[in-house]
């Protein structure tokens, strides 16, 4: 399986992880001029931008490590195009989370990084 196989299988899977946890999926691969994000959901009123990580094994450093801070900035400015586009900006409070994902252990980083 090529590489954007393997992280679409491995986002699908990040999704049906946050369903259990009783998050619900908004948006799947928002696509915008500014950036990508994984996920959209949203639980207990917060909405949740989540960037998926993942990694076979150690050997390329924890996939976490992944999300540098030019990663967050290009995060970042998708949420704000996002919440723009949707008309939340003022009224909607937003996280950003990380799921890592090392071989088959699922890891989550609630409010991973700041806007």
């Amino acid at each position: 399986m090529n590489t954007r196989k393997i992280g679409t299988v491995k986002e699908q899977q990040a999704a049906k992880f946050l369903e259990a946890e009783g998050y619900r999926i908004l948006e799947q691969n928002f696509r915008c001029p500014r950036g990508e994000i994984d996920l959209i959901a949203s639980r207990d009123g917060i909405l949740v931008f989540v960037e998926v990580k993942y990694r076979a094994g150690m050997g390329s450093g924890a996939p976490e490590e992944a999300v540098n801070a030019a990663k967050q900035r290009r995060i970042i400015r998708a949420a704000t195009q996002y919440l723009a586009q949707e008309g939340l900006w003022e009224r909607t409070f937003c996280r950003f989370d990380v799921i890592a994902i090392c071989g088959e252990k699922f890891f989550h980083y609630i409010d991973a990084f700041q806007s």
